[in-house]
């Protein structure tokens, strides 16, 4: 009978669940880093500040997760380990946003299915093949209880038919409102109907004024990490303005303990973290964990304090290094200058070059082309080494684009002109950009046949978008099929106003006229709450304001994003030229305003 017994007893206790574990206990016993996705592969191995971010995205009692983050913290890889949970511990259909197509299958084949097949407890969960429900695809699987889908806000109609208790989303401030709606509103939306849903959302910040992660974590219990100081044991979040160096040496830098200002070095660094904890500013707040993490504290060798004051020094000049700096390793939004330019101000810049005397330090040449009804104008931008742009000349050719073949024979005269440089060649048009948004037939008839010489056919793009990305398209006259350049204006812009009011990278000749400048500074830069999100748009100061000059610097701008050039080789062919400088086809001198025949009744 004692035998009986004890059998019974020892049957009832392997019918005991397993204790539940925290996500951070279970990540690293059970998810594996294979070489290649990690710099040390292994078993995964949790950095202090990551583990009470793990244990509230499992925590039953959190509903949100919000994560304001740098670079080099890990971040992805906690969202691999949640879903790794979820698939093994408690399946349940998951759903992970990320802000285009690219990401998701570069995430699903570079991190989810290496980490995937490396992990013991979770290798063939997400089978090949699936029962009659359907078919796995690479970014919507199936597992045993449950599903996960990959989708990109981008394509926010996948989310039609989705919905999920598990909602994970990694950089929203990337994603963009579209005639849909916002897709982070739209992805929480297909969780209503889960009482015990999970809305995990974590971003780097980008515009201040617009960031949906800051706004998240503001309505959260806004955590802040906190490490002891060495010499007192004062607590601190380390930011930027905690570490000091000598000048001109970042190898130097260490953190000013804002308690008892003793300059702690960097061997200390690890200690302090490692004994680190996370504080609840507000916790009042229930049921939303927020945390806010920048790079200071990774302990990574690529973010230690002197290699992040190496970037910050590397990064000061140019506003839009600075503003990636302040977003990534900060962990910051970037507080953009004021909305609008000074047009005398810029006037005031102006210096004594211009076509006739290209500076030295120029090396290349863009040139951006807007068309209006009755004319072609064009602006010439000469680029430097360091990366400055010296708009050299603003050119109006008359002729209306739609009908005069004369006007686009004289730009592309234009584009062909070469100009004397300093160090003995000559330098012609690298590349250009049209617009063809208002005469399409004519600018693809123009831009087609000229490709070879890197004459494209552009449109502009609202929103935010990467300077230039190429698209097929078909043309639609004449012209043989060629590439159309979707250019992020939006973008350009906001480069355009933090160099133009942080420093004087932008600078002016002095044959511009002050028309030029009345056109660069005709547009403000203002939010609207576009389907209940706030967007920064670019905005006409008033209806009668004219922008040509702004738009073909965008276009200029544009342009030099997509060339690959070897400076010093350049620099070497300048200064060796094999162009006969007694050709006709250098140019001397071009005039301000072209006016063709057509405008002349000699057409």
């Amino acid at each position: 009978m004692g035998a009986l017994t004890d059998d019974r007893a020892y049957a009832l206790r392997s019918l005991v669940p397993p204790p539940r574990l925290k996500l951070s206990e279970w990540i690293e016993r059970e998810i594996v880093l294979p070489e290649g996705v990690s710099a040390l592969p292994g078993h995964v191995r949790l950095w202090p500040y990551q583990r009470e971010i793990a244990d509230a995205i499992s925590d039953p009692m959190i509903e949100r997760v919000t994560l304001v983050k740098g670079v080099r913290l890990g971040f992805t890889t906690l969202l691999t380990g949640a879903i790794g949970a979820y698939v093994a511990n408690e399946p349940a259909a998951v759903l992970c946003l990320l802000p285009t197509d690219a990401d998701t299958r570069d995430y699903v084949v570079s991190e989810l299915e290496p980490i995937f097949a490396a992990t013991p407890v979770l290798r063939g969960a997400l089978a090949t093949d699936t029962d009659e429900g359907g078919r796995n695809t690479l970014t919507s699987k199936r597992f045993a209880g449950g599903s996960l889908r990959v989708i990109a806000a981008r394509a926010p109609r996948n989310l039609r038919r989705v919905t999920a208790r598990i909602l994970l989303i990694d950089e929203a401030d990337a994603m963009e409102v579209t005639a849909e709606g916002n897709p982070v509103r739209l992805a929480e939306r297909r969780t209503m109907s889960y009482s015990n849903r999970k809305i995990v959302v974590g971003s780097t910040p980008l515009a201040e004024d617009t960031s949906h992660v800051l706004r998240a974590y503001g309505e959260s219990d806004g955590r802040i990490f906190e490490v002891a100081c060495p010499a007192c044991g004062g607590l601190t979040e380390i930011t930027w303005g905690h570490i000091e160096w000598q000048p001109d040496h970042p190898e130097s830098a260490g953190f000013r303990c804002p308690h008892c200002r003793e300059l702690i070095e960097e061997r200390h660094k690890a200690t302090m973290v490692e004994a680190g904890a996370w504080r609840a500013t507000r916790p009042d707040v229930r049921g939303h964990a927020g945390f806010r993490l920048n790079a200071l504290v990774s302990l990574l060798t690529n973010a230690s304090w002197a290699k992040l004051a190496a970037e910050f020094l590397a990064a000061k000049e140019d506003p839009a290094e600075l503003q990636v700096f302040t977003n990534t390793v900060l962990a910051q939004g970037w507080n953009a200058p004021g909305a609008e330019l000074d047009e005398t101000a810029l006037q005031s810049r102006a210096e004594d070059f211009g076509l006739n005397s290209i500076p030295p330090e120029v090396l290349v040449i863009t040139a951006g082309s807007d068309l209006q009804e009755d004319r072609i104008e064009t602006s010439i931008i000469g680029w430097t080494r360091a990366g400055e742009a010296l708009v050299l000349g603003h050119t109006i050719i008359w002729g209306a684009p739609a009908s005069d073949e004369t006007t686009w024979l004289e730009l592309d005269e234009l584009l062909r002109t070469k100009w004397r440089h300093p160090h003995g060649g000559a330098l012609r048009v690298d590349a250009a950009i049209v617009d063809s948004s208002a005469f399409t037939d004519a600018a693809y008839a123009f831009c087609f046949p000229r490709m070879g010489r890197r004459i494209w056919a552009g449109k502009g793009m609202a929103g935010s978008r990467a300077a230039l990305q190429m698209a097929k398209v078909k043309a639609k006259s004449a012209a043989h099929g060629g590439r159309l350049f979707l250019v992020g204006v939006d973008t350009l812009k906001q480069t355009i106003f933090q160099r133009l009011q942080h420093g004087r990278s932008i600078r002016f000749s002095k044959s511009l006229e002050p028309v030029y400048y009345e056109q660069l500074a005709a547009e403000r830069r203002v939010v609207r709450y576009v389907r209940g999100r706030p967007v920064r748009r670019f905005e006409r100061k008033s209806s009668r304001a004219r922008a040509e000059a702004l738009d073909c610097l965008v276009y200029a701008l544009a342009a030099r994003s997509g060339l690959q050039i070897p400076l010093d080789q350049r620099e070497f062919d300048l200064r060796s030229p094999e162009l006969d400088l007694r050709s006709p086809e250098l140019a001397s001198a071009v005039p301000t305003v072209y006016r063709s025949k057509f405008m002349n009744g000699r057409g």
